[in-house]
């Protein structure tokens, strides 16, 4: 048995090897990073932009040498050092040329530095954030305690902050590292990752912790009101705050990014994470069966392994079906049994080494998915009856084992993604979708020979389900949808209403007042009784007359017998525009404020100040009033953003609330994050005092608009910026930090790299 001494030394072991193998692969990665410099210099863009690619790249080739020598000595220096790296704003070098700020507790440059820093550790911890938990947890195990010291070498910040201050020591500017950050985020990132990933590989060999287990790492939600960085159903901080980025230091300029910086976050997300882990999963396999490649043509299946599969298959659903009629839930430890005995016959049925790894890695994959204990049980026994139909796929189409989006993999993380809520609340799948994902799966089973093709056409109509179960069937949504879409109904057409009326209007002499009023006030009238009503009631048209009745009123009134029609027009026409105005939600206050500058303006059409409306053009103003709709533009080129939106406050209600504050400036990646989201998803939601599971029930047009419900039926509407800005702060969190298949196959790489005999037995 291992002593307390021992454990420490392989301890300290294994950060010397991490220290060795990022010193080993310094000169590799900054060359990377020059490469990436040069072909970006070679890219079209904006004149200047283009020079100033340039001349960095012509200066990173200079300044190379010096950075090298620099991460080298700092890495060398954490050698003797105990494994610990200064890593404070204090202890970083002086920028050339830098100057006392007085009393100034940190200078600005080195505020800049910090925020450069900052970035790179979560762009790393983006890529790199599984393999970093899963060292952190092997060296806890050995070291006997909860946490790594904050300024561990093996920490990320650590490597990122030797990697901006060497730059600035090298003499480049942090203008230089802006132009190249999404070179040097991508290659320092792979960097990191593949660092980790050795050294998890090397303490593995020594047998520490094979298989993890990540319970005692996973953080409870705090009372509502403390704040939603925590992740339910996953590791809650992957990464410690970056050092030095504190309240201490937070300054108006940088106060609100460097918050964001402290906030626990660095989930693993998107296709970048998923396509990582894929590649580790060839590299690894390839290293055993250089024959087996994700991208090559496979031959076909052999007839015995053909009817090896269509045997496992029936009898799988024999096996299942039997327990189903009975009334019995299938336990998982019958279900693994079930499968692994499957699996035997099929490895005794393969003819090649590369169909005996297939099935291994298939069986893997399933098994994680099959004990993942937030699949409630009524459901795992469709997601078991699936192991065969992949298998029939995975034999016979490579890239299954290659590409992110292939369909099979897709439905499996589709289908995960809606019943894998948080408590106990969201456990419990309706009978509705139970009964769409036992179709799907009976479905698949029926095509044999169709692979690929069958699982996309089920994958279609699952989204098309789920878009109909939300808006139609799921009672907690139903409520919810329909108001966001009746939101979305009166933005869009107020914005159209708009856009027409200044067109209708551009060459019409209209008293400045009223088109401002028709603008900004009755295209919301418009709109708003065009949803309650319907675009061709009696109600709209009514509203429309309006419009043209004000156009005419404010118009030159030269004769007695115009004058006398506009008085005699003027209080059904103030009525009319109060009652639309309510409608609209406006306050008496704000209607008192339009009335009297449509006065003001009337009155100036009675002092004759305004042109007159030949009445030809009124005429035609009033056709193209009373057909609107008919000239409306296309509403996929419509675009709701922050600038064009009226005031979505205003649709607020007991059932639907509108986020129109909070979270943090969002990054073009976090907007497109956000644009990624999938209807069906889980999230943990912090908002006004309260820390609640929500689903994704709803997206509008071209994803601007977001309904989130929680259990109980309460919707919450994002527009996409605000989206993007609650992700960014943390107050947005997923329930799976990473898809169901791409865990799965996190889960399948542990066990080969523990015994990689596996695939060729």
């Amino acid at each position: 048995m291992a002593t307390t001494a021992d454990s420490l030394a392989l301890a300290a072991q294994a950060r010397r090897s991490y220290v060795e193998r990022l010193l080993s692969g310094v000169p590799g990665v900054v060359h990377a990073v020059e490469d990436g410099a040069r072909l970006l210099a070679t890219q079209s863009a904006e004149h200047g932009l283009q020079y100033k690619r340039r001349d960095v790249a012509v200066d990173l080739r200079k300044a190379a040498p010096a950075w090298i020598n620099g991460i080298v000595a700092a890495l060398r220096g954490s050698l003797g050092n105990g494994m610990v790296v200064p890593s404070r704003p204090g202890d970083l070098m002086p920028a050339a040329g830098g100057r006392s700020r007085g009393m100034s507790l940190v200078d600005d440059d080195t505020i800049e530095v910090e925020i450069l820093s900052s970035r790179l550790a979560l762009a790393m911890m983006d890529r790199a954030s599984w393999e970093f938990t899963d060292l952190r947890s092997r060296m806890s195990s050995l070291e006997q305690r909860d946490e790594l010291d904050t300024h561990d070498v093996l920490r990320p910040h650590v490597l990122a902050r030797i990697v901006t201050t060497t730059w600035r020591s090298a003499s480049l500017g942090q203008d230089a590292w802006r132009t190249l950050q999404g070179v040097l985020h991508e290659e320092f990132a792979h960097f990191a990752e593949e660092a980790y990933h050795e050294t998890n590989r090397w303490l593995i060999q020594q047998r520490v912790l094979p298989e993890i287990d990540l319970r005692p790492f996973i953080r409870r939600a705090r009372a509502a009101g403390t704040g939603g960085g925590g992740g339910i159903g996953g590791p809650a901080i992957v990464n410690a705050p970056p050092s030095g980025a504190n309240s201490a230091f937070a300054r108006t300029n940088v106060g609100e990014e460097t918050r964001l910086m402290t906030r626990a976050g660095g989930f693993a997300r998107g296709s970048d994470h998923a396509e990582a882990v894929l590649g580790r999963l060839n590299r690894l396999i390839g290293r055993q069966l250089p024959d087996f490649a994700g991208t090559a043509p496979m031959p076909p299946a052999s007839a015995e392994l053909k009817n090896a599969i269509a045997d496992a298959q029936q009898g799988i659903q024999r096996r299942l079906s039997a327990g189903q009629v009975a009334g019995e839930a299938v336990s998982t430890p019958a279900l693994m049994d079930e499968l692994h005995q499957r699996k035997q016959a099929l490895k005794s049925a393969a003819t090649s080494p590369v169909e005996r790894a297939t099935i291994e890695i298939v069986a893997l994959l399933f098994q994680s998915i099959l004990t993942e204990e937030r699949i409630p049980a009524a459901v795992r026994v469709w997601f078991a009856r699936l192991q065969m139909p992949v298998l029939r796929v995975a034999v016979s189409e490579p890239d299954f084992f290659a590409t992110v989006d292939h369909p099979a993999r897709r439905l499996i993380d589709r289908m995960g993604a809606c019943v894998m809520g948080f408590d106990s609340t969201s456990r419990a799948v309706g009978d509705t979708l139970e009964k769409e994902i036992k179709r799907v799966v009976q479905v698949v089973e029926a095509y044999p020979d169709t692979g690929r093709r069958v699982f996309q056409t089920v994958l279609t109509e699952f989204e098309k389900f789920l878009e109909n179960y939300f808006k139609n069937e799921n009672e907690a949504s139903r409520r919810g949808v329909s108001l966001a879409q009746q939101v979305e109904l009166r933005e869009t057409l107020a914005i159209q209403y708009t856009i027409e009326l200044r067109k209708m209007l551009n060459e019409v002499p209209v008293q400045e007042g009223v088109r401002e009023f028709l603008f900004h006030v009755w295209a919301d009238v418009m709109a708003m009784t065009s949803v309650k009503f319907g675009v061709h009631s009696a109600e709209t048209k009514t509203m429309k007359r309006v419009a043209a009745d004000l156009i005419w009123s404010a118009s030159a009134k030269v004769s007695r017998e115009e004058r006398a029609e506009v008085i005699r027009r003027l209080p059904p026409l103030l009525k009319t525009l109060r009652e639309g105005m309510d409608h609209a939600g406006l306050t008496p206050d704000k209607q008192d404020e339009h009335i009297q500058r449509l006065n003001n303006s009337l009155a100036a059409a009675f002092t004759a100040k305004t042109a007159a409306i030949p009445r030809e053009r009124l005429e035609e103003l009033m056709v193209k009033l009373e057909t609107l709709e008919e000239l409306l533009p296309d509403t996929d080129d419509m675009e709701i953003d922050e600038s064009l939106v009226l005031d979505l406050s205003g649709h607020e209600s007991s059932e639907l609330e509108v986020v129109g504050e909070g979270g943090s400036m969002p990054t073009p990646a976090m907007l497109t994050w956000a644009r990624e989201l999938q209807v069906g998803g889980w999230y943990m939601l912090d908002y006004r005092g309260r820390n609640e599971v929500v689903q994704l029930a709803w997206q509008g047009m071209r994803r601007q608009l977001s309904l989130f419900v929680s259990p109980h039926g309460r919707g919450i509407l994002f527009q996409q910026h605000r989206l993007a800005a609650f992700l960014q702060a943390g107050l947005l969190v997923p329930a799976q930090d990473e898809s169901l298949t791409v865990r799965a196959t996190r889960s399948a790489l542990a066990k080969l790299d523990v015994d990689p005999s596996r695939l060729l037995n």
